[in-house]
């Protein structure tokens, strides 16, 4: 019987001696890869950080003391521990745990998560409800280096102010966001962990006052003082972190169990803001996972054996990266910019041919759109790669730093529509909703591989202004023998004479194109600029009965919407219905689950149209 078998709740981690918890620590790394490997999901992250979670629920009190996981793609040994053991063979299935933490699974799980940057946020905020109510407990924010090149994480540190005795912050430092980490923050972290006297010397008082029994607590205060006397020998100043009001800890070994306890003992009793600063290797203890954390970050199933993914092949952000790097060669003013996701978005091999015209600025979707308004405003075409549920960031930038500008930055939006066992916080399903309120914004709605591309060529070299070419995840999609995009801004698929009228765009015209087979007296009208739609499509509508418009994202504010408002101002009197994700949020599933729940598959439209 392994330790992990008898371990059921925090409780029982706190039980273990250390001997214990290091086979407990295997045990979990064990389950972790034998569950990805059949699920998918945050591998080389949740590896990385099971010591310090272990550690984490030996020294606190969850829920008393509450856990707060910034982005929740690390959660997994959190999820293990505390109740959810049984269910994590189904890890991001359908009714099934998320790969992120959520608050309806737990009382363990203080936030849904998904997004960067917001944990140290959350945790003052929770720290300030504590004191104010009078409460107990410490609140813990464990936030990746990577996380802070996201500007909130800053706003968040100044305003802490160091005041807050309940709140405690842990840097997990593994020298990783998802990408490569880039900018000063990383450097800046380069610096404390490479100076070998400051960790040993360190590393040295810790293990002998951490051997002092029963006077933590008295000598806490001491603690500080040693440390701040320590960091101005080595350094000559303080740190950063001491320079915004924390007590600093660190660097410390996050796979040494006995220095983490320690440290977070420490840490339990002290009466000030802290920041522990902990050092991770990501993907530990799985080899391919250590090798190629990126490859890892977020994995598909793949051979325990090999590491090799089970499946792979062409798929849309492929082939965007192929067209950008094809554009690139025969025009110097393409440039590409991502927030820290060059392998997601298929820019990998663009940053390898033209490492002067691309730019990784970090999880800052903020940063980077208003950057690439730069870049346009002299002289050259930023196409900046991001995901659907990312750009939501940096919708105040959308409109004041490029459209209110005028400036000519293309937007490739990848992830869009469902994504699929991801979940809530990362359907791609509101962009299409934000972009409609943007003035001047032009926006493109690609169904296969050949139209992406001719769109890009299109927005690069025809069109003015921002320009957005939103775009599904994954391969390519059922489309029409010898169908090819004429770059018209709709096409027609039927006699427009027919009594039936569906009306859709993007990724969800293989649905309907599918349907068509089985309806009489029907016709398909394909969208392929989704923004401003072509006045001149209406006027197709004139001897139709019914128009139904499928449409796979939120409903409100949909394109839907505002194609019946123009039937409406143009006296096109028909009967119609947009079937749209309805307000809510769309729960982790397979996609042809999420489309047949939401009445967007095949069936559904077949059933929509011979019913209307």
């Amino acid at each position: 019987m392994s330790v992990l078998d008898n371990v059921n709740s925090p409780k029982d981690v706190k039980k273990l001696n250390y001997k214990e918890l290091n086979e407990l620590c295997s045990d979990i790394r064990e389950l972790l890869i034998n569950t990805v490997s059949q699920t998918g999901g945050h591998l080389a992250s949740n590896l990385g950080v099971v010591e310090l979670t272990v550690a984490l629920h030996t020294v606190f009190n969850s829920p008393n003391d509450q856990i707060v996981f910034d982005v929740g793609h690390q959660c997994y040994t959190h999820k293990i521990l505390t109740g959810r053991k049984d269910q994590f063979s189904t890890l991001r299935t359908e009714n099934g745990i998320s790969g992120f933490t959520r608050p309806n699974e737990s009382i363990h799980d203080v936030f849904s998560s998904g997004h960067s940057s917001v944990s140290i946020s959350q945790a003052i905020g929770l720290a300030k409800a504590k004191r104010i109510r009078g409460d107990k407990g410490k609140v813990i924010a464990i936030i990746g280096d990577g996380a802070l090149t996201g500007g909130l994480a800053y706003e968040a540190l100044n305003n802490s102010g160091g005041e807050e005795s309940s709140l405690i912050v842990i840097l997990n430092d593994n020298n990783m966001s998802i990408s490569q980490n880039v900018g000063s923050v990383s450097k800046h972290l380069t610096t404390i962990r490479t100076s070998k006297r400051y960790f040993t010397f360190k590393s040295k008082v810790q293990r002998a006052i951490a051997e002092i029994p029963k006077v933590g607590a008295q000598i806490s205060r001491f603690i500080t003082v040693v440390n701040s006397k320590i960091r101005k020998r080595v350094y000559h100043n303080a740190t950063f972190f001491e320079d915004m009001g924390f007590r600093y800890y660190g660097p410390i070994d996050g796979h040494n169990l006995n220095d983490l306890i320690a440290v977070l003992t420490a840490a339990k009793v002290h009466n000030h803001s802290v920041l522990i600063h902990v050092k991770t290797t990501k993907g530990k203890g799985y080899n391919p996972a250590e090798k190629n954390p990126t490859q890892f970050h977020g994995i598909g199933k793949f051979d325990i054996e090999t590491g090799e993914p089970k499946s792979s092949g062409e798929t849309f952000s492929s082939t965007f990266g192929r067209t950008m790097c094809d554009l690139a060669k025969s025009d110097l003013r393409i440039c590409c910019v991502t927030a820290a996701m060059t392998e997601g978005t298929g820019l990998s091999e663009f940053s390898k041919l033209f490492p002067n015209r691309f730019f990784d600025v970090g999880i800052a979707e903020q940063h980077a759109v208003t950057f690439s308004s730069g870049l346009a405003k002299n002289g050259m075409i930023p196409i900046f790669a991001v995901y659907s549920t990312f750009l939501q960031r940096s919708y105040d930038q959308l409109i004041h730093d490029v459209a209110m500008q005028n400036t000519k930055v293309i937007f490739g939006i990848d992830r869009a529509g469902f994504v699929g066992e991801d979940g809530e916080s990362h359907q791609g399903i509101f962009d299409v909703a934000f972009l409609n309120t943007v003035p001047n914004m032009t926006v493109y709605a690609p169904s296969n591989f050949e139209e992406l591309s001719l769109m890009f060529g299109k927005a690069i070299y025809r069109d003015d202004g921002a320009i957005a070419i939103r775009y599904p995840r994954g391969k390519a999609l059922e489309m029409p023998e010898n169908y090819h995009y004429d770059k018209c801004d709709y096409t027609i698929f039927g006699d427009p004479n027919c009594k039936n009228c569906i009306v859709t765009y993007g990724k969800e015209f293989s649905e309907c194109y599918a349907a068509l087979g089985e309806l009489e007296d029907t016709y398909i009208i394909k969208l392929n600029k989704i923004k401003p739609i072509n006045k001149d499509v209406i006027n197709v509508l004139e001897n139709t009965k019914n128009v139904y418009f499928f449409e796979e994202a939120i409903k409100t504010g949909g394109v839907g919407e505002i194609f019946a408002s123009m039937l409406e101002e143009n006296n096109i009197n028909v009967n119609y219905r947009h079937i749209a994700v309805t307000d809510g949020f769309v729960k982790q599933a397979p996609v042809e689950h999420q489309l047949k729940q939401y009445k967007l598959d095949r069936d559904s439209i077949v059933e929509e149209v011979k019913n209307g």
